[in-house]
């Protein structure tokens, strides 16, 4: 089974499949990110595959055609050379008008470079995460027929021989110097099914997409050193965004283990409020102002169904996701359980209260303005922390052991109110709140210095009155509750370093919830943003960053976490929070250039093998 690093991501901004070095697509639910997979062999060998790829022995390398999520793999053969580009078509509004398309289309189109290769096509489709397969049936020119449920079929399409097995499809065909292959597989549900052209129509839907992820490629503002992997990052969140409610999800996979063969595994194809305002800064940061605008117009829309409190998750239509369950699969690597839904639903997270609060702030201070139900919402927040800050709470990390007095919560609950402020100061809100939330964010801050300050430790730990590092503890000098120069945060930086760093890398705590799990990822490049903000120089920060480029895979994605003495990416994968980490560090070393008049450094190495890393 390949490792989780050996896949890169496809998409249209409904749903996502995994693709190997191989040319295996081992993992794609249909039609949406959080729908049952058809193809989960991720998970488990008998759970559904779909394999393009030489018979044989072949070496193959891969790249994203620049600028877009369109992948080209190049397979080297001892008797010639192919390519295989893979994609979900997309295409602007204006074409979208004009044209007939599919549901979902999955397309993949394979060209001899040279010589000659037999390539062959093994197709399974296993519905409901491998439970059922599909029943297959040829149609003669319109290919195969899927039947995977009442109402819905999957047609494959081809221009090479295909057959119809038992629950999927084989082919094989020779491909000489300039001849192609063309492959379509379609998702149809609640009527008739449009079946694309194959052939010149195939490549005019690749470069019609390709232009399409240009375009929106062409509208990113960044301009420092650091722009491949920043722009790679934005069009993985561009991929995790649900485009017909702006939602964006955490992952596209589920039960990618934290811990080698453990049982870290979670469901993460929902959309958390964690990420809320994190998220609206990258992507304001980065000029995509209607998409910022989009997941806010999403994030207050999902709230309001709940409020004033909110749930920690949402589906991508802002609804309550499914109850948590265990599937009978065999799990990645033995990982156990496999698990699709998430009880985080049931944890109560006092942060996401101030993370909401920080994303619509960032909103207003962009030119958007509130309506009324908006303002309501918003004070309804800030009442609920004003009863319930000193309540303990799951966390940011979602611990499932106790309830804490976590520190992260507190300051995105002084963080909520702190905004809250600004707003009513500036007339933005229309509410005379505006006192009661001042003097409850000082009660909150009062009691985080006095409470989450470990004199014996010389560092802010997780917890009021705790003796452990967390490193979640870094937002502090970001979100403006204490200078990044101060000696409580410098020593707290140094602490952290010191006991939770590993190289560039740095774990987020060391305690007995989760042994064994990687350094995660989203908190080296907090490191990073703490440095750039103040904690240290450019040059330190830069320095750092650019460690950490290394330990994204061979197209530039990230996971959840990494086992920082072999480089091998753990959990979820590719995930969002880790490349919004690494865009918001990338924004801060930015400005912090601009504001020193630093030199910028070269972007360093962006790919790396784990040899060459920092251990």
């Amino acid at each position: 089974m390949p490792g989780i690093g050996d896949y890169a991501l496809i998409g249209d901004c409904r749903s996502a499949a995994l693709v190997s070095r191989g040319g295996s697509i081992d993992w794609l639910c249909w039609p949406r990110f959080d729908s049952s997979s058809i193809f989960g062999r991720l998970l488990d060998p008998k759970a559904g595959h779909w394999r393009l790829s030489p018979s044989g022995n072949f070496r193959s390398e891969r790249t994203y055609l620049p600028g877009t999520n369109v992948l080209e793999t190049r397979f080297v053969t001892g008797t010639g050379v192919v390519s295989l580009t893979d994609l979900m078509p997309v295409a602007g509004e204006r074409e979208k008008r004009s044209l007939l398309e599919p549901e979902h289309e999955l397309l993949r189109v394979a060209v001899c470079e040279k010589g000659s290769v037999d390539l062959e096509c093994d197709l399974a489709i296993r519905a409901d995460y491998g439970a059922r397969p599909a029943r297959a049936r040829v149609c003669a020119s319109l290919g195969v027929r899927f039947e995977t449920g009442p109402g819905t079929a999957i047609w494959l399409r081809s221009d090479a021989p295909l057959a119809a097995v038992e629950g999927g499809a084989t082919g094989r065909v020779r491909l000489r110097a300039g001849e192609r292959a063309c492959f379509s597989l379609v998702y149809a549900s609640d009527g008739p099914a449009v079946l694309p052209e194959l052939g010149e129509p195939s490549l005019r839907a690749i470069e019609r997409s390709a232009q399409e992820w240009r375009r929106w490629s062409g509208r990113l503002s960044y301009a420092g050193p650091y722009r491949e992997a920043v722009l790679r990052s934005a069009l993985v969140l561009k991929l995790l965004s649900y485009s017909p409610s702006g939602a964006l999800i955490a992952a596209p996979t589920t039960s990618l283990p934290e811990r080698a063969g453990g049982d870290l595994n979670w469901d993460y194809r929902y959309c958390w409020l964690r990420d809320a305002s994190l998220t609206a800064e990258a992507l304001f940061g980065l000029g995509y102002t209607e998409e910022a605008q989009g997941w806010i117009s999403w994030l207050l829309n999902a709230t309001k169904l709940t409020q004033p409190r909110l749930r920690v998750l949402y589906d991508v239509f802002g609804n309550r996701p499914q109850p948590e369950r265990s599937l009978p699969l065999a799990g990645w690597g033995g990982a156990r359980p496999v698990r699709v839904g998430n009880m985080a639903l049931e944890q109560k997270q006092l942060d996401v209260y101030g993370e909401v609060v920080h994303a619509a702030t960032q909103f207003v201070e962009r030119g958007g303005r509130f309506n009324r139900d908006s303002r309501r919402l918003l004070c309804s927040i800030g009442e609920h922390v004003l009863e319930h800050w000193e309540e303990a709470d799951a966390g940011l990390w979602e611990r499932r052991s106790r309830d804490r007095q976590n520190t992260h919560s507190k300051l995105l609950c002084w963080t909520a109110l702190d905004r809250l402020s600004l707003l009513q100061s500036e007339g933005k809100l229309c509410e005379e709140r505006g006192e009661r939330f001042a003097a409850g964010r000082e009660r909150i801050a009062d009691a985080i210095r006095r409470r989450a300050w470990n004199e014996r430790r010389q560092a802010y730990v997780d917890e009021f009155d705790g003796t452990e590092l967390d490193a979640s503890v870094l937002a502090m000098s970001w979100l403006g509750f204490e200078r990044a120069d101060s000696p409580r945060m410098r020593a707290t930086y140094e602490a952290l370093r010191g006991e939770l760093g590993s190289g560039p890398l740095l774990y987020r705590y060391r305690d007995g919830d989760s042994p064994g799990e990687g350094a995660f990822g989203v908190c080296g490049f907090w490191a990073v943003r703490y440095l750039a903000v103040g904690g240290g120089s450019y040059q330190e920060a830069a320095g750092a960053f650019e460690r950490i480029l290394p330990y994204g895979n061979d197209v530039g994605l990230f996971a959840e976490e990494t086992e920082p003495s072999s480089g091998e990416p753990l959990g979820n994968f590719p995930q969002a929070f880790t490349h919004i980490g690494l865009i918001t560090a990338a924004l801060a070393l930015e400005e912090r250039a601009g504001r020193d008049g630093a030199l910028p450094g070269p972007g360093g190495a962006q790919k790396g093998s784990p040899a060459l890393r920092e251990a």
